[in-house]
């Protein structure tokens, strides 16, 4: 008889664990979200100060929705507040800040001038960003964490926000001034359509790579934060075009030396995986 009763009392147990854990992940934990709250206000903001020709408050915004986007997800973590809710809520808010806000912003400041083909090409670039959020949705936990399958969106509203920052800092020589137009459509073409690309972008959540990092590492980090803290905006640009351009430059390196793109070698043994699974199921 106490027998029984101490089954059912670890049943009783192990059933309100499972409620408790199925409540958690329905959860609205308010810490995470509201810095997930903050990027989305930061980018609509951006938005608003870019109708108003403000282009540099409306750049700098979109930074600052990054910064906020970097921290929900590692405050979700630290404090154990993680829930579906605030994944999609996250993925929501990256559409608008990484996506609408930069497309529209860079339009605004000068892609306007180039007619039906400017917000075309501002369209482009939104939609690159929705189908890279999208792609990234379902193919967590298929590609590996050390990479990123395509330029990330944040990347990517970074190189473009980037761009209308220098621009209104007037960093441009005088002779490119009148081409401007044409190379802001080029930057965000270029940004638009390498995040839905299959180069493998470094990602930099690789615990072991962090713990190997070599000292020289830490002194050329010291010396770009001299330089970025000089000249924020052309430092930030030139940073983001060495990024944007890495990915197709380790994915050649791959190629040259025949290793397989890591991304594609995810995908390929994620597509084997289902297809032995499939098989599996069939014979029994």
């Amino acid at each position: 008889m106490n027998t029984n009763n101490a089954h059912h009392r670890e049943s009783l147990t192990s059933i309100g664990q499972r409620r408790i854990e199925a409540v958690k992940s329905k959860s609205i934990y308010v810490l995470p979200n509201a810095f997930t709250a903050a990027a989305l206000f930061s980018a609509f903001y951006g938005i608003i100060a870019a109708m108003n020709e403000d282009f540099l408050a409306g750049a700098i915004a979109v930074f600052f929705s990054m910064l906020f986007d970097g921290m929900d997800g590692r405050v979700a973590r630290a404090t154990h507040t993680q829930s579906e809710f605030g994944v999609q809520m996250d993925s929501l808010a990256d559409a608008v800040s990484f996506g609408v806000a930069p497309g529209l912003i860079i339009y605004e400041y000068t892609l306007k001038g180039l007619g039906k083909i400017g917000w075309a090409i501002a369209f482009i670039y939104c939609l690159c960003a929705i189908l890279r959020l999208a792609r990234f949705n379902c193919n967590v936990g298929v590609v590996s964490k050390n990479y990123f399958q395509g330029l990330p969106s944040p990347a990517a509203a970074a190189l473009v926000c980037g761009f209308v920052w220098l621009g209104v800092e007037n960093h441009f020589p005088a002779w490119l001034l009148q081409y401007q137009a044409e190379i802001a459509a080029v930057v965000t073409l270029y940004s638009g359509l390498t995040m839905v690309s299959n180069a493998p972008f470094f990602s930099g959540k690789s615990y072991a790579v962090v713990k190997t990092i070599p000292f020289w590492v830490i002194v050329v980090a010291a010396v770009l934060f001299i330089v970025i803290s000089s000249n924020t905006s052309l430092s930030i640009f030139i940073l983001m075009c060495i990024y944007a351009l890495s990915g197709f430059a380790y994915g050649f390196w791959c190629w040259w030396t025949g290793r397989p793109n890591p991304i594609q070698a995810d995908i390929a043994a994620a597509m084997a995986a289902e297809a032995e699974a499939a098989t599996d199921e069939k014979a029994a």
